[in-house]
């Protein structure tokens, strides 16, 4: 009897994501794969981040959403180029939906490009995109106990912000535990704790950021 054996998935994906960087290099672009679970709060990390940088940098942003353009709409009113990706069920953006996104970018020049993961804890960390950095948000409403369960999100990003930490007077959440947990996991991980709400700690993303957008 003759077996098929198929390939795993990711391979495929990783050739194209080398066809992404190779893109993104020749743009001149810092990428991040932006990742949390469903209302961390990723898109209003974006509204706080294109009100400080819009002015002093080229970006384009790549919407991931299993369906409808709630986000993008959300971002539109800042006039930057933005193209949405509807994944129609799957639960993570995989390179060849990015390399189509790319395609449709009104320019070929970008000092950064934000992809807006899907909101999902497990599937995105798996595919590479062709990012420069995976960014990882935990909000305190979520819990501390995800790091140890959701370990590969933490083990794949270059960055972890903690948000929502106005809220840590209503929530049960261990800052320190979650950051011990995660640096356990990922002991070259960088940690920031902000609040989209109130401000804090949001100077310090923007450092972050410019520190690795080539410019």
């Amino acid at each position: 009897m003759k077996i098929e054996v198929i390939s795993d998935l990711r391979e495929s994906n990783e050739l194209v994501a080398k066809k992404n960087r190779e893109i993104f290099d020749q743009m001149g672009a810092f990428v991040t794969n932006l990742m949390s679970g469903p209302g961390a709060g990723k898109t209003s990390l974006l509204e706080r981040t294109l009100e400080k940088l819009r002015n002093g940098y080229s970006i384009a942003i790549i919407e991931g959403d299993i369906a409808g353009t709630f986000d993008a709409e959300r971002l539109a009113k800042f006039d930057l180029p933005i193209v949405q990706i509807n994944t129609r069920g799957a639960c993570h953006l995989d390179a060849n939906m990015v390399y189509q996104a790319v395609s449709k970018l009104p320019s070929k020049k970008f000092d950064f490009v934000i992809v807006e993961n899907v909101g999902n804890l497990v599937c995105p960390a798996e595919f590479v995109i062709g990012e420069d950095a995976k960014v990882m948000i935990l909000s305190t409403a979520e819990g501390d106990d995800k790091p140890k369960k959701y370990p590969l999100m933490f083990l794949e990003s270059k960055l972890c912000l903690i948000n929502k930490i106005d809220l840590l007077q209503a929530v049960d959440f261990d800052v320190a535990r979650a950051k011990n947990d995660i640096r356990e996991i990922n002991p070259k991980i960088d940690i920031i704790e902000i609040s989209c709400k109130t401000g804090q700690g949001l100077d310090a993303w923007i450092e972050w950021l410019k520190a690795h957008i080539k410019k």
